[in-house]
């Protein structure tokens, strides 16, 4: 019998993690870990899944898509609206950086304010794909 799995954690290198927590906590509406402190902040849903920040010295942001700092992996969110959903990440610090492939029609990258690059996906594709 395979080893059952279930993704229980994600965690991102960053310089700030409770600045970088508070960003994907306005931005998604998990709520907020107890035990955060300046070397390691995170968020949780209510099935446990934990978003993690952990300080890493002399972080450096992925260049996206150079790969002088390879971005390594990058986060999914599916939204109802790419443009209101942008509009409120941008305005919470989000960046969107000027090459988007396939030219913003099936996703949109924008980059959390560590520089971590992230994509918005329509809900309706990602049921679909």
């Amino acid at each position: 019998m395979p080893m059952q799995m279930k993704l229980a954690a994600i965690t991102l290198d960053c310089a700030d993690p409770v600045a970088l927590a508070a960003f994907y906590q306005r931005a998604t509406g998990l709520e907020p870990h107890p035990k955060s402190d300046a070397d390691f902040a995170g968020i949780t849903r209510e099935d446990g899944l934990f978003i993690g920040f952990q300080r890493v010295d002399d972080y450096r942001a992925p260049c996206w898509p150079d790969q002088t700092v390879p971005q390594q992996f990058h986060l999914d969110f599916a939204v109802q609206d790419f443009d209101e959903a942008e509009a409120e990440l941008l305005a919470l610090g989000a960046g969107k950086p000027q090459h988007q492939p396939g030219e913003g029609k099936w996703w949109r990258v924008l980059t959390d304010p560590a520089g971590h690059p992230f994509c918005l996906v329509k809900e309706q594709e990602r049921e679909t794909s």
